[in-house]
């Protein structure tokens, strides 16, 4: 016993010594582990966990190894240095996780710029805690100043053996890290390689290693891009040839009954299905949306699968049918591909072909992007007129980031009307701007969102607007004043003349990433007491992460006034639908033979259909699935372990096969003829 007690007495000595000896080590490390631990508390709410607390800090004492080769006095500057890189790496995925719920990629360097007109949106969200990781290097900065007032260099300068600390510190590093990776499963590998899901590879590896990951994942496919041809195109062709993706491709009764017809997309700027539900004093929040859809054939369960593309994202896949890029943004980050477009294919069929969109053509690389994915001509803001001041409460031009939405579809009616006289057929995509985040409050905004009640006090009536200053509330009046802008405009088209052979299809772009926090607001929020309602109130509406993914569906309605084809374009389509769903259900509408599509025509494939996000997510009319987590919650009846990896397996290949349409731009024809020369 008394030798027990010798040892744990010297070994304590040892640890004080040690600690003596490294101070400013060990504040670097302290330091630079807080700041990952915050930053995971601050995003996905995973502060305790083991696993990534030990990869972050094989990572902080691998780049402290290398501290060690410096004199004691520089130490102070490189552990400083590191700490600002962590900093600025904490800093950004924080303030990025706040407005897109995931993580920076290196990809999105590219497109930085897109940020310019909506600077506001970001700003917006922004929190002074999203900079608390600053405290970092000015902390380190005291612990120095307080170092150097002592001998503490000169003595370290004379005993430390430098060799000796980085190589045992870097065992230590590399004991970590391969704690990391022999306690990670096989699917942790795949997620890494692939990066789908940004949220998964933090909680489960920490910040460090997902943002140094990210850094390899964005440099191979350069590489792989001039090796991995050959690979890419046998799974295009194995993915394609796959006989039960054809059983889904066959006539039925809407087979050709758009042939001939116009057709115009209308872009729907963040708006969501959930809104059309709703209701504040006695006032229904998008009146007219519902109305389309009660005239119109409405697709109750549709879903956008947009990645860090957003809007730019819904373009592509509404044009494609194709998945978005799960590194980077195809418009940004692939521009100079060959794509196979709905424009292109009508085009070759004499259709005039347009865009139109109220906002700079620089934004998401329109100007150069759009011409490629098949229009011919393309309206942005220098074809509108309006005054550009951005004084909200007295410019009733501007709504939002620019020209508003009702003095935008002024002005297309005209250009839409000269195109009907001039064009035998035309196709076009409308994309709208008003409701776009940050919603800022605008005095067109008219829906009262206040609840009038007896105060339980004074029992006198009183009002309270809890959602006012929050951005579900200001999303749900913002919403409102765009229907009321997409209300004028389907008037518009009525009293016109003209547009008796054109269909619209009206389509919600994404989800308008309102926090979980906020819309439990909207739902559970009691005005009487100021506080959310506990789970035992029995007015309480139970709404947990799946609801909120579920609740990210948005409008797509195909309206027309041809009355004829009215009478088939009608009812609710309640089958689940992915944004991707879009183009092989319309190729059929219009007789047009499709091959290269991700989705299926929906009233061929119906209830068998599965909808995959680009994290790797999928939802099926039986299950949410979350790629995350590798958990699920049930919707309709029981799914066992055989129908999961079913369609786990078939969300992986689709994904990759997406990815590989893009990165290795196999649509390119001359790529393809130089590869077999």
């Amino acid at each position: 016993m008394r030798n027990i007690f010798k040892y744990l007495k010297k070994l304590w000595q040892l640890i004080i010594k040690y600690i003596y000896m490294n101070r400013l080590f060990i504040s670097y490390v302290l330091l630079a582990l807080l700041g990952s631990i915050f930053l995971r508390e601050l995003t996905i709410v995973n502060t305790y966990h083991f696993k990534p607390l030990i990869t972050d800090l094989g990572i902080i004492l691998a780049f402290g190894s290398i501290g060690y080769l410096f004199k004691p006095k520089n130490q102070y500057k490189y552990f400083f240095t590191v700490l600002i890189v962590f900093t600025v790496v904490e800093v950004i995925n924080s303030i990025y996780y706040t407005f897109f719920e995931g993580f920076v990629t290196v990809s999105l360097i590219s497109t930085l710029k897109q940020t310019e007109t909506v600077a506001d949106s970001i700003f917006d969200r922004l929190r002074l805690i999203d900079f608390i990781y600053v405290l970092q290097p000015i902390i380190f900065y005291f612990i120095h100043k307080s170092i150097n007032k002592t001998a503490y260099y000169n003595y370290i300068g004379k005993v430390e053996r430098k060799k000796t600390m980085t190589i045992l510190t870097a065992g230590v590093s590399l004991l970590c890290i391969l704690f990391t990776f022999a306690t990670a499963e096989g699917s942790d590998y795949s997620r890494l390689v692939k990066q789908w899901n940004r949220a998964y590879l933090v909680d489960r590896f920490g910040i460090l290693l997902y943002q140094s990951n990210d850094v390899v994942q964005s440099i191979i496919p350069k590489i792989n891009s001039l090796f991995g041809y050959d690979d890419a195109v046998e799974l295009f062709n194995t993915y394609f040839m796959d006989e039960e993706r054809n059983t889904y491709k066959k006539d039925n009764k809407y087979t050709g009954i758009l042939d001939g017809y116009n057709i115009v997309y209308v872009h729907m700027e963040s708006m969501q299905t959930f809104l059309m539900d709703l209701e504040f004093n006695g006032e229904t929040v998008t009146p007219n949306l519902n109305k389309l859809a009660s005239e119109g054939m409405f697709f109750s369960n549709f879903y956008p699968q947009v990645s860090t593309g957003t809007s730019s994202d819904a373009e592509y896949i509404m044009l494609t049918g194709l998945m978005p890029a799960s590194t980077g943004t195809v418009f940004v980050n692939y521009s100079n591909n060959t794509f196979r477009t709905i424009a292109q294919e009508l085009k070759e069929r004499n259709y005039y072909t347009f865009s139109m969109h109220g906002n700079l053509s620089d934004m998401w690389n329109r100007k150069n992007v759009h011409p490629k994915l098949g229009y011919m001509d393309m309206f942005f803001k220098e074809s509108f007129t309006f005054n550009d001041d951005l004084d909200y409460n007295t410019n009733p031009d501007v709504v939002g980031l620019g020209i508003s939405d009702k003095l935008f579809f002024q002005q297309a009616i005209p250009k839409l009307e000269e195109m009907e006289a001039t064009y035998d057929n035309y196709f076009g995509t409308i994309i709208t701007l008003s409701n776009h985040s940050p919603f800022p409050h605008n005095n067109a905004f008219t829906l009262d969102l206040s609840d009038y009640y007896t105060d339980p006090k004074t029992l006198e009536e009183t009002s309270s607007c809890y959602l006012c200053e929050r951005n579900v509330g200001k999303y749900i009046a913002s919403s409102h004043y765009a229907d009321e802008a997409l209300g004028e405009f389907i008037s518009y088209i009525k009293n016109s003349d003209y547009f008796n052979n054109t269909i619209f299809v009206f389509y919600g772009d994404h989800d308008a990433k309102i926090s979980y926090k906020d819309m439990n607001y909207l739902y559970n929020y009691d005005y009487t007491t100021g506080e959310l309602k506990d789970e035992s109130d029995p007015t309480y509406i139970e709404y947990d992460s799946y609801d909120h993914n579920l609740n990210k569906k948005t409008p797509l309605i195909m309206w027309t006034k041809n009355k004829e084809l009215s009478k088939k374009l009608t009812g609710e389509v309640d089958y689940m639908m992915g944004m991707y769903d879009v183009i092989p259900t319309l190729y059929n509408m219009l007789d047009i033979d499709y091959n290269y599509v991700l989705g299926h025509d929906i009233f061929n494939i119906k209830d068998d259909n599965i909808i995959i996000f680009p994290n790797g997510n999928f939802l099926t009319e039986k299950v949410y699935y979350n790629n995350s987590t590798g958990e699920h919650k049930t919707l309709n009846g029981g799914v066992d372990e055989e129908y999961l990896n079913k369609y786990i397996d078939y969300t992986e290949k689709t994904i990759d096969v997406g990815n590989a349409i893009i990165t290795y731009d196999l649509f390119n024809q001359n790529k393809r003829n130089d590869k077999k020369e």
